[in-house]
């Protein structure tokens, strides 16, 4: 029996954020003509695939402290959050391509309180972390080493997960303890978001 995912609320955002995000689009429709930001057939469904899709992880952000973002990419959900929350957000990306993207796009938008890390995450000299977030990234197994490093105490995990979100789950539990908390994703009904805290190895 699967456990019970909660709902998530809407997502409201201003006026002004709402244009900030129009903005992002377009400048990420004009560079993926360039470099592979986003499948080619994704472009039509940005909006929902994508900028919805990692807005909808603000109601579980902590409301202080500062969140790193792995694997950003094209800017989900990192660069996302960044434009409807003032947060110190860190986007770690190792691709230079994707991070000059990330860097362009911080600049137009001006977002003063990103920082673009063009490194491995394992290569990143950050701690203290209030959350982690990854999209679409690697499964549950991989991310968790990287968020026990990055979070300060209290810290939190929020990795949206798709039908094979249970399975990665109980992997990861042959490693690791945590508390889980499970949302059910307003954009795709087979998708889970994992809500992830006192991570910490099996048998600390």
């Amino acid at each position: 029996m699967v456990p019970e995912r909660h709902p998530l609320p809407p997502v409201e955002v201003s006026r002004e954020t709402r244009a900030r995000l129009d903005r992002f689009r377009d400048l990420l429709l004009a560079w993926n003509k360039r470099i592979n930001l986003i499948a080619e057939r994704d472009e039509t469904t940005i909006e929902r695939r994508h900028i919805a899709d990692s807005l909808q992880l603000l109601p579980l952000l902590p409301t202080e402290g500062a969140i790193a973002d792995l694997g950003s990419g094209a800017g989900f959900p990192g660069l996302v959050l960044a434009l409807a929350t003032e947060q110190s957000i860190h986007l770690i990306e190792s691709d230079r391509r994707k991070a000059a993207f990330l860097m362009e796009a911080s600049r137009i938008l001006s977002l003063a309180h990103v920082q673009v890390h063009a490194l491995r995450i394992e290569a990143v000299p950050l701690t203290g972390m209030a959350a982690v977030t990854a999209r679409a990234l690697a499964p549950l197994c991989e991310l968790l080493p990287h968020a026990a490093r990055l979070l300060a105490p209290g810290g939190i995990a929020i990795f949206p997960k798709g039908r094979n979100a249970e399975p990665e789950l109980t992997e990861a539990a042959r490693d690791w303890t945590m508390r889980i908390e499970r949302f059910q994703s307003r954009t795709d009904p087979d998708a889970t978001i994992f809500r992830l805290s006192d991570i910490r190895r099996a048998g600390a």
